[in-house]
């Protein structure tokens, strides 16, 4: 289990937003989240320790300026403030306050940042976290599957999730947003399948984002017996989408 120890963590290389600094607006020794995906590197919800403190607004403000004054002092580059962590970003219950420090601050220090949310997009309907990911740079929102029998099966989401719900969340972006997407593999399902393949790029035809990030399992996980795919076969699979036009960006 994978767990960041502070609020504001790296800069790390990441495979979709380079030099990444991240933000973990969740509890520093524990996961918090909505969705318990079988993929997931932070481990189970189960396993989480105890710890349920969230950083405030202010703890975040404060540990973001003091990196990123150390980050530039130091030369350090940073392509990517994201916010990331140790579960769903958005259940923090001051996020909007936060994604608007962390623009001030971003102006300040490293202006040629992007800021970046990746999130499951369960909290898009509250119009003020609508609000915070539509003024950032890149509000990184999450489908992995068409349907709620399979979102069941890979994201084990919490109590009253619905594809149709967010789908409709998403609409309000208007295209205005980066769409990931996990694909993989188990004996129990298979992102590849025909019938998923469809509904999911009908499900992309709809909401026609801007980009979409396609992307597979690339460190341990807590459900064993998971396939990943290969660079090659996610790009045969979302050709169609690519023959149409949609910017697809696949990392395996």
């Amino acid at each position: 289990m994978m767990l960041r120890e502070e609020t504001v963590f790296g800069p790390i290389r990441s495979r979709r937003l380079g030099s990444s600094l991240g933000i973990n607006l969740l509890p520093t020794k524990g996961k918090l989240c909505n969705f318990d995906c079988i993929y997931c590197e932070c481990g189970w919800n189960a396993d989480g320790r105890d710890d349920r403190a969230i950083p405030t607004a202010a703890q975040v403000r404060s540990a973001l300026e003091d990196k990123l004054c150390a980050c530039m002092l130091d030369g350090t580059p940073i392509d990517s403030i994201t916010f990331s962590g140790d579960g769903e970003p958005t259940l923090n219950p001051e996020f909007p306050r936060i994604i608007a420090d962390t623009l001030t601050l971003r102006d300040i220090y490293y202006p040629e940042a992007k800021v970046s949310v990746l999130s499951n997009a369960t909290m898009a309907w509250r119009p003020e976290v609508f609000e915070a990911l539509k003024k950032v740079d890149n509000p990184i929102l999450k489908i992995d599957a068409p349907t709620d029998e399979l979102a069941a099966l890979i994201n084990r989401p919490a109590a009253g999730y619905s594809v149709e719900a967010v789908v409709k969340s998403l609409k309000a972006f208007e295209g205005d947003f980066i769409l990931q997407t996990m694909f993989v593999r188990s004996e129990d399902f298979d992102s590849s399948a025909p019938e998923v393949m469809n509904a999911w790029m009908d499900i992309v035809r709809e909401l026609h984002p801007r980009q979409i990030m396609v992307y597979t399992i690339d460190r341990p996980t807590p459900k064993t017996g998971l396939c990943k795919f290969s660079a090659e076969q996610m790009r045969e699979l979302v050709q169609p989408l690519a023959d149409e036009g949609f910017d697809i960006q696949i990392k395996a």
